[in-house]
C-alpha cells in the first residue's frame, strides 16, 4: 500500500491513495484550518467503519443472506492528553435484509472484529472497542 500526504494551505492537507483516490482533510478554525474536510481522527474511524461494514456485508453476502443494507454509526472517546489516542470505541451496526438470521448476522460481527477487521484490530491495541448490531426488515421504513 502506498498513501501521500501533502500540504495545502493553513491545516489543510489533500490525501491521495495508492488507488488513485483523493480526499481533503483539514482543522477547525481555532486551530487555522477552514473546516473543508475531515480530521485525520476522523479519517481513521471512517476508515475503521468502513473497513468493517464491509466485512459485515462481504460474511454475509458469502452465507447467502439476503442483506440489502449496512450503516455503521460509530462513536468514539480519545485520551485526554497527549498522545490522544482512542481508548473506547462503538460500533452500532444496522443491518437491513429480508429474512435476515439474527445468528448469521452476530457472527458476521464477531468475525469481523476478531479475525477480518485488520483497522478495528489494530485501534483495538488502545482501545476498548464494543459492538452491537440491529436488524431490519427490508420493507420496513
Amino acid at each position: 500500500m502506498h498513501a501521500r500526504i501533502k500540504w495545502s494551505e493553513k491545516a489543510r492537507f489533500i490525501g491521495e491513495s495508492g488507488s488513485g483516490h483523493s480526499v481533503v482533510m483539514d482543522g477547525p478554525a481555532e486551530s487555522g484550518g477552514e473546516n473543508l474536510g475531515p480530521r485525520p481522527m476522523e479519517m481513521m474511524l471512517l476508515g475503521m467503519g468502513g473497513c468493517t461494514a464491509y466485512d459485515v456485508v462481504h460474511i454475509l453476502k458469502k452465507a447467502r443472506q439476503p442483506v440489502v443494507d449496512c450503516v455503521a454509526e460509530i462513536e468514539a472517546e480519545r485520551a485526554e492528553s497527549e498522545p490522544k489516542v482512542f481508548t473506547r470505541i462503538h460500533v452500532r451496526f444496522t443491518v437491513v435484509g429480508r429474512g435476515l438470521a439474527e445468528k448469521q448476522v452476530a457472527r458476521a460481527v464477531e468475525l469481523s472484529a476478531e479475525k477480518y477487521c485488520s483497522a478495528s484490530i489494530m485501534l483495538g491495541k488502545t482501545a476498548e472497542i464494543t459492538h452491537e448490531f440491529q436488524i431490519r426488515e427490508a420493507d420496513e421504513d
